[in-house]
């Protein structure tokens, strides 16, 4: 009977996914409206918008087969790529930054729609491929161009957190395809050796956030003031934290980038331990569910896809952390679906869709679907 009242496409939505989806969103627009000291304006409200529009967007993809994700995932990976190429030569810049292409009515951000984009050009790539050529070399170097190209053309813009999630999504499709391990040890050594040198071809701004992160307390009222302000912020918030709209480190302009960047510090100050765990256990879960649809695909590249997307999410959330926390340099990753902004929101809610297509197609193939 129960069936029968509810319409079969409601009925088939993940709707504890969609609950705690909305429970992050939501209080991410609590966080939101303290930061602006108790006012809807001019992030909470905006942000709201967002998140509801670009929801519908992950409900819309949730209803596309898992088939035509392998039909497009070439062509949109060339289509964005041509964006990103588009970027340097007309893109728009904003806060010293060339990342943008604006058409007027609407500002994209290319860089933003690759980090789903090469989750499903490589998982395609290795669906392509027959199984028994999957450890020799025709499985590395097609794979490695297809990654390396957009981050290269992302470090120019330059964006150092969107390049380096571009290529932690790329080669986890890789290592989940099953690319020899040795192969990831020997990359490793060989990154380390030539650290020296990356960290001269970085911009200076780069350059003073790694020896800032290395030693913040070498430049606290300069260089080190955001992360210095910010573990500031989350240790006075204690077990329970200092009370909603009580902060004082965002209200009173000590903590820079406080509804962006810096969003978890605002939160923590107020919401102490017991919000900050709030939200880590949230996106546990939303990251346990994405595993679970990709050990729940029927075929190759819906394992590799919803892998690579749920470990896009993992890097969103948990570079941010280590970044507030000063566990990693700040590298301009915000944390999705609380930090302000509809880029981050945005990218979030396609791998999301993306995820909820594969789990909706492994659900009507289960006995009983």
């Amino acid at each position: 009977m129960r069936d029968s009242l509810i319409p079969a496409p409601l009925a088939a939505l993940p709707w504890r996914v969609l609950l705690l989806v909305a429970a992050i969103g939501s209080f991410g627009l609590v966080v939101l409206y303290s930061a602006a000291g108790g006012s809807m304006t001019p992030w909470a409200l905006n942000q709201g918008v967002r998140f509801t529009l670009f929801l519908a967007l992950a409900l819309g993809l949730s209803r596309v087969r898992e088939a035509s994700w392998q039909l497009i995932a070439f062509p949109l990976y060339a289509v964005v790529l041509v964006m990103l190429f588009g970027v340097e030569l007309l893109g728009a810049v904003r806060g010293g930054s060339q990342r943008w292409l604006d058409f007027g009515v609407i500002r994209i951000q290319p860089s933003e729609i690759m980090k789903p984009a090469i989750v499903l050009t490589v998982a395609r790539f290795y669906a392509l491929l027959p199984p028994g050529q999957t450890r020799t070399l025709t499985a590395i170097w097609p794979a490695a161009l297809l990654i390396g190209v957009p981050v290269a053309l992302v470090m120019l813009q330059p964006d150092l957190g969107t390049a380096l999630m571009i290529a932690g999504g790329g080669f986890t499709v890789t290592f989940l395809a099953g690319l020899p391990l040795r192969l990831y040890v020997g990359a490793g050594l060989g990154l380390a050796a030539a650290m020296p040198i990356a960290f001269s071809m970085l911009h200076e701004y780069q350059r003073n956030r790694v020896l800032i992160f290395l030693n913040p307390e070498a430049d606290p009222l300069g260089k080190g003031y955001h992360i210095t302000q910010s573990k500031i912020a989350i240790g006075s918030g204690g077990l329970s934290g200092k009370g909603f709209l009580q902060g004082t480190q965002s209200h009173l302009d000590y903590l820079p980038e406080g509804h962006t960047d810096f969003v978890f510090a605002t939160m923590a100050e107020e919401w102490g331990l017991m919000g900050g765990l709030f939200l880590i256990g949230a996106f546990l879960l939303l990251i346990r569910w994405a595993m679970l649809v990709a050990m729940a695909a029927r075929t190759r590249f819906a394992r590799l896809t919803a892998g690579g997307l749920a470990m896009t999410i993992f890097f969103y959330f948990g570079i941010n952390l280590m970044m507030v926390m000063g566990l990693a340099p700040v590298v301009g990753i915000p944390l999705p679906l609380v930090s302000y902004g509809g880029s981050a929101v945005m990218t979030v809610m396609i791998c999301l869709g993306i995820l909820m297509s594969i789990d909706r197609d492994n659900r009507r193939a289960a006995p009983g679907f």
